[in-house]
């Protein structure tokens, strides 16, 4: 569907508290974060009509915000289960 929010507040809310600390404390995480959001900017702007690009690029950058979207969660879940063992 277009123009869903696909920022991570968004598809995250129960981890708002831990992307802040993480953004803030893992420069890891908050590069990862970054290109999540540029590229959710991108997409969106692609599906708006704003910039004009193939359906296979667009498709390429949407599996890419998709891959980053995994390895953010991943590192949210690792970040609580570190919290609740602390």
């Amino acid at each position: 569907m277009f123009n869903e929010k696909h920022d991570l507040h968004h598809e995250f809310p129960e981890f708002k508290d831990a992307i802040r600390h993480l953004k803030m404390n893992d420069a890891h995480f908050a590069r990862l974060f970054k290109e999540y959001h540029e590229l959710d900017h991108e997409v969106i702007r692609i599906e708006q009509g704003v910039e004009n690009t193939s359906d296979e690029y667009l498709e390429q950058q949407k599996k890419q915000r998709l891959h980053l979207k995994d390895a953010l969660f991943t590192m949210l879940k690792k970040h609580e289960s570190d919290v609740a063992t602390a």
